[in-house]
């Protein structure tokens, strides 16, 4: 699967090598899939479509190239490191450029390190994607603990602990900039950046493009714009949430299904939102990419929590941040955070969160945009927008 060259420093080299049965294994299982009947409806309601999935699975079988994903992998530097018991996997690309902030850039479910690897040229080496060299950042880009290639935890209490999940992964940018800490900067779309933003040491300021307070149900509904907002959010609890009621309760039973079956892990993935799912299924069956969301983009993703066989462990992480028997659950309120904060708002989001949300959860917004592109999954569809925003919202902490 991978190969580990060990040092005798606390930061070791990673190359990824995936065996060639593991491989072959992958396209006999999807070779051997049992096909329920149609759905009954003309939309999504029912989950995903036949049409989608099918062609899906063929592509996959057929024609897509693992190897062309674990290139771009190994293109980058990655590196392992040990934080609180579990060996913690990053890349980490340094910009060329002087003074470069650093940026930890932190993925959530159902992503991983390739939703974010797009957005390394256009961070790293701003003047050949219309930045300045001032735009410049050193990245960090790691798999969080049970997904990709970072190790499972072995005990409760990962996510979202601000000692570990959040701030924890956070531990191994002061070893590779002892120089440049504590001046560094954190996106994501994920509870762990929430319990950093909480947790400042080390952060100069904090960007994402989901507000998870919101789910809360406490956001103020006094403008047009809020009560959208709120019916939004409404549709996808009524409709929209069966992965995050059954990842946070039951995480080990869709578990089984997710390790035994490519096709179930898949039709798991694909069905996180309305958008996202529209933009994977016009990829597959129309051959009509959603900007940056290929068809074999898609499948890179999908195929490393294949490989790796993180289905479980990656579901586990929502029992420990949102369910109810979680250690977590019934825990004081996260203080209110005191470092800058930015957002931006893509119009395919799972609700288009407004300014007036944004600071009542974060009372030191320093930056807010709308943009006119790009949904749940915006580093990944749209990097070169994505990473304008990310310009744009630290420009003024450096």
């Amino acid at each position: 699967m991978s190969s580990t060259v060990r040092t005798t420093t606390d930061i070791r080299p990673f190359h990824v090598d995936v065996p060639e049965d593991e491989l072959a294994e992958l396209r006999d299982r999807l070779a051997a899939t049992r096909w329920p009947s149609k759905e009954l409806v003309s939309d999504r309601s029912q989950g995903v479509q036949l049409a989608t999935l099918q062609e899906l699975a063929r592509y996959w079988e057929k024609e897509y190239d693992w190897r062309k994903a674990e290139a771009k992998l190994n293109a980058s530097p990655q590196f392992t490191t040990e934080i609180d018991g579990v060996d913690i996997h990053f890349i980490h690309v340094k910009s060329a450029h002087e003074n470069a902030l650093p940026l930890i850039m932190t993925h959530g479910w159902p992503g991983s390190v390739m939703e974010m690897i797009d957005s390394v040229g256009p961070l790293t080496d701003p003047t050949a994607h219309g930045g300045s060299a001032v735009d410049a950042f050193d990245l960090v880009l790691p798999s969080l603990p049970g997904y990709g290639f970072s190790g499972e935890p072995v005990e409760v209490g990962w996510e979202p602990g601000p000692d570990r999940t959040g701030l924890g992964r956070a531990h191994a940018p002061p070893r590779l900039h002892p120089a440049t800490w504590p001046r560094a900067a954190t996106s994501a779309r994920a509870s762990p950046t929430r319990w950093a933003a909480r947790q400042p040491e080390g952060l100069i300021g904090i960007h994402t493009n989901l507000l998870v307070p919101a789910l809360s149900g406490t956001m103020p509904t006094d403008t047009d714009e809020e009560r959208a907002a709120a019916a939004q959010i409404a549709t996808f609890q009524r409709s929209g949430n069966g992965y995050f009621v059954e990842m946070a309760t039951r995480p080990q039973t869709i578990g089984y299904a997710l390790l035994d079956s490519p096709v179930a892990l898949a039709a798991w993935m694909a069905d996180h939102d309305t958008d996202a799912y529209y933009k994977i299924s016009h990829a597959f069956v129309d051959r009509q990419p959603s900007g940056n969301l290929t068809r074999d983009h898609i499948l890179d993703n999908i195929t490393l929590y294949w490989l790796i066989g993180t289905g479980a462990s990656a579901a586990r992480s929502y029992w420990e941040a949102y369910g109810p028997d979680a250690p977590a659950a019934g825990g004081q309120p996260l203080p209110p955070p005191t470092i800058p904060f930015g957002f931006t708002t893509f119009p395919g989001e799972i609700w288009r969160t407004p300014r007036s949300w944004v600071e009542a959860s974060y009372p030191n917004v320093s930056y807010f945009h709308e943009v006119d592109k790009g949904g749940h999954f915006a580093a990944w569809e749209e990097p070169e927008l994505f990473s304008s925003e990310l310009r744009a919202a630290f420009s003024s902490l450096r």
